[in-house]
């Protein structure tokens, strides 16, 4: 089963790589970006029969490997 996990900054939280991409955005011409933010995306295969056990298993291990929940929030998707 393939599941997706993605990961952005909180709310509130500076993206210092979000702000430098904006930047070189602008200064290449595209003066109509007002900000960008950067996150990632985990995708993994694993094996599990339901949906509900695949999101329980991912949920656990965002929380203890994949995500910095401080400061990241988390969406799966499978």
């Amino acid at each position: 089963m393939k599941v997706v996990v993605n990961i952005k900054l909180k709310e509130g939280v500076l993206d210092p790589q979000g702000k430098a991409v904006s930047h070189a955005l602008n200064s290449l011409g595209f003066n109509n970006i007002n900000s960008v933010r950067i996150g990632k995306q985990i995708v993994l295969d694993i094996d599990e029969d339901s949906d509900a056990k695949a999101k329980e298993a991912v949920s656990k291990m965002a929380e203890e490997l994949l995500a910095n929940t401080v400061i990241e929030d988390y969406e799966i998707v499978i």
